[in-house]
């Protein structure tokens, strides 16, 4: 027990000030008295609201007409998806299921909101096992075509769906 020293105090390590310390009033003022070198540098725009701020360009931009949005899946292309689903017996669901999407991206493209993705119709093709691509008939299609599609007028294929909704 001679090796103990029971007066001696060791100290592992002092902690230094926070972040949030180191930052106070307080601490830079005592920085500056004790002669140390602090750095201050102000923040661009700090404190002030500049995303509501109105500049040339906001003006620029409404001024401007054109209406951007992103074309969708014309609704002749969500009724052949349609079809095709119904002739091999599928819902929706179903459908979604075979081709590894969520049931919404079926619902969209049938109803024509969704965006064309050419891999999701391309899933879609095979699936359905459709005679004609779908990716290139996103621009609508003519009603002697659309009957040589699918062997059905416009006109027989809306009574045909009022029939199924009723």
């Amino acid at each position: 027990m001679a090796e103990s020293d029971w007066d001696t105090v060791t100290v592992l390590r002092k902690k230094g000030p926070t972040a949030a310390q180191a930052k106070s009033k307080q601490a830079i003022t005592g920085a500056q008295r004790r002669g140390e070198e602090v750095e201050t540098t102000k923040k661009w725009s700090a404190g002030q609201n500049k995303q509501h701020l109105v500049t040339k360009n906001t003006a620029k931009l409404d001024r401007e007409t054109e209406e951007l949005h992103h074309d969708r899946v014309p609704l002749e292309v969500g009724k052949v998806i349609q079809l095709g689903r119904q002739e091999n017996g599928l819902t929706q669901k179903d459908l979604a299921t075979k081709i590894n999407e969520k049931p919404q991206v079926i619902a969209d493209y049938e109803a024509g909101r969704a965006i064309p993705n050419n891999q999701v119709m391309g899933k879609i093709e095979r699936a359905i096992e459709t005679p004609q691509k779908l990716s290139s008939s996103l621009s609508p299609i003519p009603s002697s075509t659309w009957a040589d599609l699918t062997g059905v007028l416009p006109e027989d294929l809306v009574l045909h769906c009022r029939k199924l909704h009723n």
